[in-house]
């Protein structure tokens, strides 16, 4: 029984992540609803917002900056504990 549950429950994600995929708009796709969003403002307007000469590091480092500041704050603990797993046994 456990095995069948396990089964159907796999076909079940299996087919969402397919219906999913099959959603998704081409790559490059220019009318795919995230180019109709904010994108085509960050990119006009990057500039004159952050004195940025590089779009892609505006919105990194000034429009998504507490995002980046949470995934350098993870990639950072990460580290912090895998040394302290690996250095535990030779500290005295």
């Amino acid at each position: 029984m456990r095995i069948f549950l396990s089964t159907v429950i796999l076909l079940a994600i299996s087919a969402l992540l397919i219906f999913a995929v099959a959603e998704m708009p081409a790559f490059g796709e220019g009318a795919a609803l995230a180019h109709e969003g904010i994108m085509p403002k960050f990119v006009r307007e990057a500039q004159f917002d952050t004195g940025a000469n590089n779009v892609i590091a505006a919105i990194i480092l000034d429009y998504r900056a507490y995002d980046t500041l949470g995934e350098a704050t993870v990639l950072f603990v990460a580290v912090v504990a895998v040394s302290a797993m690996l250095t535990k046994g030779h500290i005295k």
